[in-house]
């Protein structure tokens, strides 16, 4: 009986007629893919991505040399050499990141008292060369300038979990 059963699926191609069925139903709905890069996929605001150095709004930097984040880091990628100010508060005169090093864990952005550097949302940073990725402290003010607005609302957004 199995062997007229198994001949029988072989003739009525039923495991074809199955996929044609699935291939039907699938055409239909909507599209699961994306068609990237004209179109991006929605990111969490807890996501790591290109670092940024942070200003207040009086265009002043918000680092202010605590050297946390370079403690903190595990890959050693943070390099800060900071010098006293006229008004006795420190800043920095050296800021840098190694991204090639970076492992982007978070922890220097969780380590920072004033919120100066985070990781922000830009995935998209690909480069020829390696000394493109060593980012200095212009570069990440840059970047910290260009993300503004998005960086805020991140932050916003993820401070009930904070």
């Amino acid at each position: 009986m199995a062997g007229l059963d198994r001949i029988a699926r072989t003739f009525l191609l039923t495991e074809l007629l199955g996929g044609l069925a699935t291939t039907l139903r699938y055409m239909f709905k909507p599209k699961a893919t994306l068609n990237y890069p004209y179109e991006k996929g929605a990111l969490s605001p807890r996501f790591r991505g290109e670092h940024a150095l942070r200003r207040y709004p009086n265009g002043e930097e918000r680092c202010i040399a605590c050297k946390l984040c370079e403690a903190v880091c595990p890959a050693e990628a943070i390099t800060i050499e900071a010098e006293p100010r006229e008004d006795g508060s420190r800043r920095t005169t050296r800021y840098d990141i190694d991204m090639t090093k970076c492992i982007y864990c978070g922890l220097c952005e969780e380590a920072c008292p004033v919120d100066a550097i985070v990781e922000g949302p830009n995935y998209e940073f690909a480069t020829e060369t390696r000394e493109e990725l060593m980012y200095n402290k212009d570069k990440l003010l840059a970047n910290g300038d260009r993300w503004e607005a998005v960086l805020a609302r991140r932050i916003e957004l993820d401070a009930p979990y904070r």
